[in-house]
């Protein structure tokens, strides 16, 4: 079984803050398990679009994106567009990345 396999199959754990978020190169080795597209941005959040042939396929993509977040209690910002769904991560209690960023945005790319 590949590394994107095991992210995906992980449980998000609701963070209770105090820890300090992912930098350098544990960051990178969560990174090196996602599939192309996603960005991190600043050591800070992860974000990925999703492209789609129009409105309603993109508003389905985001319920299902909706109901796997409430499943997994760990809540993205969605950005839906024209065609467009646009997600970011980052755990609000540190103001950073955490290991359930990165399950949460391997189990993203399975909905699709």
């Amino acid at each position: 079984m590949n590394s994107k396999c095991n992210l995906s199959q992980k449980k998000c754990i609701p963070c209770k803050g105090g820890v300090p978020p992912l930098k350098g190169a544990a960051l990178a080795e969560l990174y090196q398990q996602l599939d192309k597209g996603w960005k991190i941005v600043d050591e800070h959040h992860l974000e990925k679009e999703y492209l789609f042939k129009n409105f309603l396929d993109a508003l389905a993509f985001t319920n299902k994106l909706g109901e796997l977040a409430e499943k997994e209690g760990h809540h993205p910002d969605i950005l839906l567009c024209y065609g467009k769904v646009k997600i970011e991560l980052w755990t609000h209690k540190i103001n950073g990345l955490s290991e359930s960023d990165f399950i949460l945005a391997a189990k993203c790319d399975k909905i699709q």
